[in-house]
């Protein structure tokens, strides 16, 4: 059986022939986490490079290019010498030079072409991320069951959070429950919002103030592990739902449904998006569309691409998507995984919340209603 390393390998390796270059230098923490089976290279979250570089040649060598800080415990600790071969240089030459690393790895490669990058690492290397990511859409088997090993912790956190808290606590307090409910699990939460009250309707992305949850709280996440990112949001009062937002939320349960059922391998971006459209305009919130985005693609990255109206992003099986419609004060969002049948699989479901079934041309969909506490 071939080996998820071995996979992603030659992905790497059939982009490099077809765009004629000698070899990519991956250090986004994203492609890091891909190229590797979930591993890492992060040392400092508040960048988008690694610690480490990871060069693919066309003719199939693998190397890892690390200073003598970070080279040690990345072999001891993330990957294997006998899968990318170490190259090691001083920290000094690393900081001295900033095309250091760049220049490194083209001395590294044979005649097949020119090096190209990730992340745009050098105004005269080419950066390739789009092709990359394109490399990524496809899941592997492991990376599927690791998907939804994550969505399945990521939904009990969050059942778990409403367990653990109660009107009277300020968004911030609630929001550092929600990170450590899923840092319980090694899940690493890159996003966390919460929104209490009037400030959900406000604000689609409200992130965590010292408002006090009074009656009604948003919290959504992205969660990671392994590389792989879920995003799932959830909505509970605390007593009776209003039938404002029930009506709202049983309308955007139809539009997230809308959403699943154009998810289909060979569908466009902005097919699916058309279809949300309508659905919007058929439950009588055609504006709301224009107020956020919809969500789109996941995987290694919260959204790999989004649906908009002339998106030719073309639908993968086996291909991770969050979706995330709203209407001003709800929203439904789940991460899902499609096979290479058409079905879909609701991966971050949380147990025990309450479910708006929804049907279209005799496929079931569901959306999280809101929990009454």
């Amino acid at each position: 059986m071939t080996g998820e390393i071995e996979i992603k390998t030659e992905r790497l390796r059939a982009m490099l022939a077809a765009e004629r270059l000698g070899g990519v230098l991956l250090n986004a923490q994203h492609n890091f986490a891909w190229a590797t089976g979930g591993r890492s290279n992060r040392v400092n979250a508040s960048i988008e490079n690694g610690a480490c570089a990871l060069l693919y040649r066309a003719d199939g060598r693998k190397f890892v290019l690390a200073s003598n800080i970070e080279l040690p415990r990345i072999l001891a600790e993330e990957i294997s010498a006998a899968d990318f071969e170490p190259v090691e240089f001083a920290w000094q030459d690393e900081k001295a030079a900033g095309d250091f690393v760049i220049e490194r790895a083209k001395a590294l490669l044979t005649d097949d072409g020119p090096l190209a990058t990730d992340l745009l690492l050098d105004p005269r290397v080419r950066s390739v991320e789009n092709l990359i990511a394109r490399c990524r859409y496809e899941l592997t088997d492991a990376e599927i069951e690791r998907y939804r090993s994550l969505g399945r912790d990521a939904g009990a956190a969050l059942g778990e959070i409403f367990t653990e808290i109660a009107p009277g606590e300020t968004e911030i307090e609630i929001a550092r429950k929600t990170k450590d409910a899923l840092a319980r699990r090694g899940i690493d939460s890159i996003v966390t919002l919460a929104g209490a009250d009037d400030r959900i309707a406000k604000f689609r992305h409200p992130v965590p103030t010292e408002n006090i949850w009074r009656k009604t709280l948003l919290i959504a996440v992205c969660a990671r592990r392994a590389g792989l990112v879920a995003s799932l949001s959830r909505i509970v009062c605390a007593g009776a739902v209003p039938d404002d937002l029930k009506t709202k939320t049983g309308a955007v349960a139809r539009v997230f449904a809308a959403f699943l059922a154009a998810t289909r391998p060979g569908a466009t971006g902005a097919e699916i998006y058309a279809k949300a459209a309508a659905a919007y305009r058929e439950n009588g919130f055609g504006d709301e569309l224009d107020r956020h985005h919809q969500g789109g693609a996941a995987g290694y990255k919260s959204r790999d691409w989004t649906a908009h109206p002339k998106s030719g992003e073309i639908v993968r099986p086996n291909q991770a998507f969050a979706w995330n419609p709203s209407i001003t004060g709800t929203k439904a969002e789940e991460t899902v995984l499609l096979n290479a049948g058409g079905k879909i699989e609701v991966i971050t479901a949380t147990p025990d919340f309450p479910r708006i079934p929804v049907e279209i041309d005799g496929r079931s969909f569901f959306a999280p209603a809101v929990l009454s506490l």
